[in-house]
């Protein structure tokens, strides 16, 4: 993983999402649900199936993320992709090859670079997988928006206030939206 310094702060570092790591990604989930102010509890995001599915079990094979920490070595974010059957899929899904990308930094530690790190370094991690992309869903005024688009994801399909984007990697085939 990379050293943080000079993206978020002299001491800073990514390291690898383990699984010890399950309980910390629930609060990034919450997280990145409140991104605009308290909506939803802790309790009512592992209550719900269709969102608890983000961390559940976490890791399953396949999956595989990425944990920013701070100097101190308290986690302030993190990033993760796990890849959803059909029958199942996360609010940003666009096919069985296609992990789906959960990203969130706690409200104290927005506006650093500690997204930015995250992200770039979890496209790394799934170019080397060989998933064919990421996928997310973003709701709208959400400004991580921005983040994503210029990282080169693109809208490719929409639900309620919500677009669902895609980084297609290369050598990938050819992945739809929905």
């Amino acid at each position: 993983m990379t050293d943080g310094a000079g993206l978020f702060g002299a001491g800073a570092r990514l390291r690898a999402a383990g699984a010890g790591d399950g309980g910390f990604l629930g609060e990034v989930l919450l997280a990145a649900f409140n991104w605009d102010g308290p909506r939803i509890t802790l309790d009512e995001v592992l209550g719900t199936p269709d969102i608890a599915h983000y961390v559940t079990g976490w890791p399953r094979p396949g999956d595989f993320g990425v944990v920013a920490e701070d100097d101190a070595g308290r986690p302030v974010g993190a990033a993760w992709a796990r890849v959803f059957p059909a029958d199942e899929p996360g609010y940003g899904h666009v096919g069985p090859q296609v992990p789906e990308l959960t990203i969130g930094v706690l409200p104290a530690h927005r506006g650093r670079g500690v997204g930015s790190a995250l992200l770039d370094e979890l496209v790394r991690l799934a170019e080397r997988s060989g998933a064919d992309g990421l996928s997310l869903s973003v709701e709208d005024g959400n400004p991580a928006v921005r983040l994503h688009a210029a990282r080169g994801f693109t809208a490719v399909g929409r639900e309620g206030a919500s677009d669902t984007m895609l980084l297609p990697l290369p050598g990938a085939s050819t992945a739809t939206g929905r």
